[in-house]
């Protein structure tokens, strides 16, 4: 395979030139026996602030926990209509390079084929994009939103006494499914496709380095070399880190909660960060054995026991009901999609603000995570098989796991709703990372089945932590792909430790309030990116015509 930073390639054809060599700017074996291969500038200043954050956060917990609130509040109710325009608009810009001639360009020069089978492609994509919140909201957002938050305003099959409204049933589970679509589906896989798309454009065509300072060439020329560029890639780390450490804390408290479930293990905080630092500490083996021999394999386990997992859902639960929930939530999202993606004339401010914003939020955070990696992993595709694939595969495979353990857990609400753990998990008392076990609760093999999702969960955990690490020491070693194992392990260390000053700092406020807090800059890095790619693929169509 040829090197994605080596210019002499014979599949790199770049109409953009530039002196700077892979890391010029780095520090290289200067730190012992560790034998780190940093970029100076950006490796520093992005350890220290995650140093200062963690000290900080856990000397000062309470005034972290309100400014955690405060941050929150701003961007949900503030800048929702920003958010909802924004991630709209990279969805146009998406299936605009389709249609366009642009979508015959192939990432690496017309001679590149892909390094890896659809299925190991699928199988990286499944883990690195989607992780733990299959589990944590597959089950969560369907009874939440179809009972309690209401997109667009629909009723409530519980009025105001409590009873039951048998004819309000099927809206609400429909539009409760489509409103979960809607988080997991095309919006936030068009960001991370946006992310890809520059990486692997001026990365493999270009022969630039594998940071995204690469792709703001077009705009700063020679200058992203400099701070202008530091500063683009510390953004990226930060947005990484906090994305990152959502999700790692989100996979902590269903863990633990899962150990509850079975086991009758204390649900508390020391509890999730013990299961933060075990999980970090097999993740840490896993960065060690490398992209090939650690998550690839990681992934495609994972893979297989989750397929497994949603099979036995699926046929163990109301199978036809299941399916048919699927199929009218799927509908519902179709035919809503554009009063559900509109920023205006909504009175729905529950679901709007409290979950849609959060997550768009979450998606442009994760988007040098996810972005990197789905660029790390897909050179010789297309630009239109590339789109098509990252946006419809994962979404279709989303819609159909959530359609399943959503409609198992509206139906089990609704046929028993005096008796459902779903209904007093979801609805009733809010614990929302017990919502998977209260539906599992009512199927064969509870606490097998039960354990089988701590493990998924725990697994997810791991390959999060690995894929990330692996792109947040690519961006701090000057764009290189093969910096020194111990680089990667200590961004291992340094995810799980935000993940758990966040859960001292507040919980799963404190997990919003740093996806959002580092999503509103990088939401402009974003949107700059559309122009490089535009003039990337320009250059591109231009050196095909010669």
């Amino acid at each position: 395979m040829n090197s994605p930073n080596d210019p002499e390639s014979p599949s790199v054809t770049s109409d953009m030139q530039t002196d700077y060599v892979v890391g010029q700017d780095n520090i290289k074996g200067q730190l012992g026996p560790i034998g780190f291969d940093i970029h100076n500038r950006v490796f520093v200043v992005s350890a220290l602030a995650s140093a200062i954050f963690i000290v900080l956060t856990l000397l000062f917990p309470e005034r972290a926990g309100s400014t955690f609130q405060s941050i929150v509040a701003f961007s949900t109710g503030t800048l929702d209509w920003y958010f909802m325009i924004l991630v709209d608009f990279f969805i146009l810009f998406c299936l605009a390079l389709v249609v366009l001639p642009y979508g015959s360009v192939r990432l690496g020069g017309a001679d590149a084929r892909p390094d890896h089978s659809y299925l190991s492609w699928f199988a990286m994509l499944f883990t690195a994009g989607i992780g733990i919140g299959l589990l944590f909201f597959g089950v969560l957002e369907p009874v939440y939103h179809a009972n309690v938050s209401l997109p667009l305003g629909i009723e409530s099959p519980f009025g105001a006494d409590g009873a039951l409204n048998q004819a309000a049933i099927d809206d609400a589970s429909a539009m409760g499914l489509a409103g979960t679509y809607l988080h997991w589906g095309i919006h936030g896989w068009a960001v991370y496709i946006v992310m890809a798309l520059a990486l692997g454009l001026f990365t493999y065509n270009k022969g630039l380095p594998f940071s995204i300072r690469s792709a703001f060439f077009p705009i700063l020329g020679e200058r992203v070399w400099g701070w202008w560029g530091h500063v683009i890639d510390i953004l990226a780390v930060f947005s990484t880190l906090f994305g990152l450490a959502t999700s790692l804390g989100l996979g902590a408290q269903q863990a633990n909660a899962g150990m509850n479930f079975v086991f009758g293990l204390e649900v508390s905080t020391l509890t999730q960060v013990i299961v933060i630092i075990l999980v970090t500490a097999v993740a840490l083996v896993s960065v060690w054995r490398g992209l090939e021999g650690g998550l690839k394999k990681l992934s495609e386990i994972n893979m297989i026991l989750a397929v497994l997992f949603f099979f036995f859902v699926l046929f163990a639960g109301p199978t036809l009901l299941a399916l048919t929930g699927f199929w009218s939530g799927l509908t519902t999202y179709v035919t809503d999609f554009i009063p559900l993606s509109a920023p205006f004339g909504r009175d729905d401010d529950a679901y709007r603000q409290s979950w849609t914003i959060f997550y768009w939020a979450w998606w442009i955070s994760w988007a040098p995570f996810v972005g990197m990696f789905i660029a790390r992993v897909s050179r010789g595709r297309t630009v239109r098989e590339f789109i098509l694939c990252v946006l419809l595969v994962p979404s279709l495979f989303i819609f159909i796991w959530m359609g399943v353990f959503g409609s198992t857990a509206l139906e089990q609400l609704y046929a028993d709703p005096a008796g459902s753990l779903v209904k007093e998990y979801v609805i009733d008392n809010y614990r929302p990372e017990l919502s998977l076990f209260g539906m599992l609760n009512e199927l064969p093999l509870t606490g097998l089945m039960s354990t089988l999702g701590i493990v998924l969960a725990l697994i997810f955990f791991v390959t999060s932590s690995d894929s990330g690490s692996l792109v947040i020491d690519t961006i701090t070693a000057g764009g290189k792909i093969d910096a020194p194992r111990p680089q990667r392990m200590f961004w291992a260390v340094i995810e799980g430790l935000i993940a758990i000053v966040l859960l001292i700092g507040g919980g799963l406020t404190a997990l919003q309030a740093g996806v959002t807090a580092t999503a509103i800059p990088f939401s402009i890095v974003m949107l700059l990116l559309c122009y490089s790619i535009i003039k990337a693929l320009n250059g591109e169509l231009r050196l095909i015509r010669k």
